[in-house]
């Protein structure tokens, strides 16, 4: 066991060597890279393969033995400061590389057919193979130093991934705003690394959280100092992990390729805040300050996420805001101290998430291949309906996602979900009321968000969506100017096309055009792709096998991960295997884990919280079950909104929660009429300022000289005798007026012979 922890150091660097290779064959023989492009899945699949078995074997040991492992060599010495770099191998790093290796292995699986046809197809799994890397290494580190530098470059895969479409605006504005919203938070953690190391005097966490809990206990820190260091280390997290109010890169991170938004929303990039929160909280746990602010923060996500996915058309965008609701459950746990249930709730939702983001890759690849869609129609859900007979296993596997985010028994974000809102009455009784609120609508825009993929018939053509014309999908932006257009306020979720012949699948047949996807090469590494309809049908079809066995297998995930977190005893032995997984965490914090539960308690609580999502399952049924209605010449609106000049108060209310949840509260548009602008302004000023009072003043003194000279020399006779003359009397001068006027300044001459 011990030989096994001393070698768990390679883990980060496993993945590594393929990146390199694609970049040295790019560089040095392009074109046989190229042409072998598709060989290079295997080794990415392989070597994450590898990782995964050291990942299950580590993990296995840590069940058994109960132990943490830390391993420390100098970097630098000093007389006042040494740097030491190592891996820390915990619970919390062994459930942390479980998830990167088995949801990495899954979606590269899954990319190798999904991103055939594009171009970037290399530059794509280079970008994946070192994304995974950057995370091994950040959930293995042993300080806050290594820490940050893995934490930064995570965001720069992030970058890179989200942009890799980077010649469409959409995408490059997405990975921009990504990119400078991270920034906020990540300033904040370096400011918060560096104060805790002004506290405390150390970088590593065993001795970071030992020295600062007998400091606090002794009463030796300043407490507002401490409380603002701490908000500053959870500020990485909160624009890491899409909480309010950093949020707002989120969404717009779909514009990239679907395989990198269930990457990151899995395992990689929005679990790193959460994964950095866990680590952090013996810190966090003695500074109540701290730990109502995450709850806090962590509530407030958790509403505003589930709101906002409400009116979205956007398949991916829908699935993005019920990531940042359900993050905001695992902060709202970690808030209250429920380290066990945020850890039982990231692994569950992972493989859920994980699940439905290429479950809706499936869908997205499918509508592309039909007359008449592009790709920025290929993920509107408005535009999709009655897929379930042509794409069964997908609609059978995105269907178990979507139950299992609803919380519906057995499948897995029941049991975790189930427990942390028992927790919440236990903290606040309001935050408990919105946590379970907020259960209902995530039931209620998940089954939106089914139905209007899946249910239906395919003869349907909707126009008019919203009531918004002439204007982008995505008509926000932090990075551009939005629709000044508002909703229609009539409401109108969908119009029916009245002409019967222009139907949303035609039966004409038509020429298939070949799939090509054309290209500008600018480098060996860089290829301006521009994107062609691919092989055209009259119907969707379904996805290739590599597509589908990445689905099945977060199926069984999905089936059954959460009986690892099911807190009961069978004839003495304890089978609650998450907790006794964490055991070595959960003593650090000074927690008691239960090892039994009370079944009656557990049945009511259960009870209510499934009766919840039922209620919204019902609600979503009830207001779009009628949308694969055939009839013509029809206009669906809400059932409780009424159409005309007359509308009563309900309506309006109605309507003013639509546009809220499809303006996405109006936060960007905050941010771009107050920040953006303000910035505006602030460099309109400091440019004035630097121009013409900073080089003003500059030049002025070199314009002022020249005049200075030009009517100096006018005065020169040439004389010497005017000269002395002339320097006497002015020297003269200035002693009678020193000497008379100016009598407070006490001048004595002393004459030492």
């Amino acid at each position: 066991m011990e030989q096994t922890y001393q070698y768990a150091w390679i883990i980060p660097l496993i993945p590594l060597p393929v990146p390199m290779l694609i970049g040295v064959g790019l560089l040095f023989f392009p074109t046989a890279t190229n042409n072998l492009r598709r060989m290079w899945a295997f080794p990415s699949i392989l070597l994450l393969s590898i990782v995964m078995i050291f990942s299950i074997n580590l993990s296995i040991q840590q069940i058994n033995s109960n132990s943490i492992y830390q391993y420390v060599w100098s970097w630098t010495l000093n007389n006042d400061f040494s740097f030491e770099l190592g891996y820390l191998i915990d619970p919390l790093t062994s459930i942390m590389s479980m998830l990167i290796t088995t949801v990495g292995i899954m979606v590269l699986i899954y990319s190798d057919n999904y991103m055939t046809h594009d171009q970037g197809y290399l530059r794509f799994f280079s970008y994946m193979s070192f994304f995974s890397t950057s995370m091994l290494g950040l959930v293995t580190s042993s300080n806050l130093i290594q820490i940050y530098i893995f934490w930064e470059l995570v965001g720069m895969c992030s970058y890179l991934l989200i942009g890799f479409w980077f010649t469409r605006p959409l995408a490059a504005n997405a990975c921009q705003k990504a990119f400078v919203t991270n920034r906020v938070g990540d300033f904040g953690l370096l400011l918060g690394i560096l104060g805790f190391y002004w506290i405390t005097g150390s970088f590593e966490f065993r001795d970071l959280f030992e020295i600062f809990t007998n400091l606090v206990y002794n009463n030796e820190v300043n407490s507002p100092f401490v409380t603002l260091c701490a908000a500053l280390l959870f500020a990485g997290a909160v624009a890491k992990s899409a909480q309010f109010p950093l949020h707002v890169w989120l969404p717009d991170a779909m514009e990239g390729p679907t395989p990198i938004s269930a990457l990151i929303h899995a395992a990689t990039m929005v679990a790193a805040g959460v994964f950095l929160v866990a680590r952090l909280l013996p810190l966090f746990i003695v500074i109540p300050y701290i730990m109502n602010f995450i709850s806090l923060i962590g509530i407030i996500t958790v509403l505003l996420g589930a709101t906002l996915a409400l009116a979205q058309k956007d398949i991916k965008r829908g699935l993005a805001y019920s990531t940042m609701s359900q993050l905001g459950y695992m902060m709202l746990a970690l808030g209250m101290g429920s380290y066990r249930s945020a850890l039982f709730h990231l692994i569950t939702h992972a493989y859920s998430k994980a699940l439905l983001f290429l479950g809706s890759g499936s869908v997205i690849h499918s509508m592309e291949t039909i007359v008449g869609y592009s790709p920025d129609k290929s993920q509107n859900m408005v535009l999709m309906g009655g897929l379930t007979k042509h794409v069964p296993i997908t609609k059978t596997s995105f269907l178990l996602g979507t139950l299992s985010l609803c919380g519906i028994p057995p499948l897995a974000c029941f049991w975790s979900k189930d427990e942390i809102l028992n927790d919440s009455w236990l903290y606040s009784p309001i935050f408990a009321i919105i946590a379970w609120a907020t259960a209902g609508l995530t039931a209620f825009y998940m089954f939106r968000i089914y139905l209007l993929t899946f249910e239906g018939h395919l003869n349907v053509q909707f126009q008019n969506y919203t009531g918004i014309k002439k204007t982008p999908l995505y008509s926000i932006s932090l990075w551009g100017k939005g629709c000044s257009k508002k909703i229609n306020k009539n409401f109108r979720l969908l119009r029916i096309n009245n002409n019967e012949n222009s139907s949303f699948l035609q039966k004409k047949t038509y020429r298939s055009d070949e799939n090509v996807r054309k290209i500008n090469k600018i480098g060996p590494f860089i290829n301006i792709v521009r994107f062609d309809n691919k092989k055209k049908n009259s119907y969707p079809y379904e996805s290739d096998n590599t597509m589908l066995f990445p689905l099945l297998v977060l199926v069984l995930f999905t089936l059954f991960v959460g009986s690892l977190g099911i807190p009961f005893q069978l004839e003495g032995a304890n089978l609650d295997i998450l907790s006794k997984w964490l055991a070595p965490s959960i003593n650090l914090l000074h927690q008691k884990s239960s090892d039994s539960i009370d079944w009656y308690e557990f049945l009511k609580n259960a009870t209510f919280s499934v009766s919840i999502a039922f209620l919204g399952i019902l609600l979503a049924s009830f207001l779009y079950k009628p949308i694969y209605s055939s009839f013509k010449n029809f206009y669906l609106i809400n059932s409780f909104v009424k159409t005309g000049p007359k509308r009563s108060l309900w309506d309006k209310i109605i309507n003013v929660l639509y546009d809220w949840s499809y303006n996405r509260a109006y936060i960007d548009t905050f941010y771009t009429t107050s920040f953006n602008r303000l910035i505006r302004v602030l460099a309109q000023l400091s440019h004035f300022f630097d121009r013409w009072v900073i080089d003003g003043i500059t030049n002025g003194v070199g314009v002022l000289s020249f005049f200075v000279g030009e009517g100096i020399k006018y005065i020169g006779g040439g004389r010497i005798s005017s000269y002395l003359f002339f320097y006497l009397s002015c020297v003269s001068i200035f002693l009678f007026l020193l000497v008379y006027y100016f009598p407070f300044l006490d001048i004595s001459f002393n004459i030492n012979y």
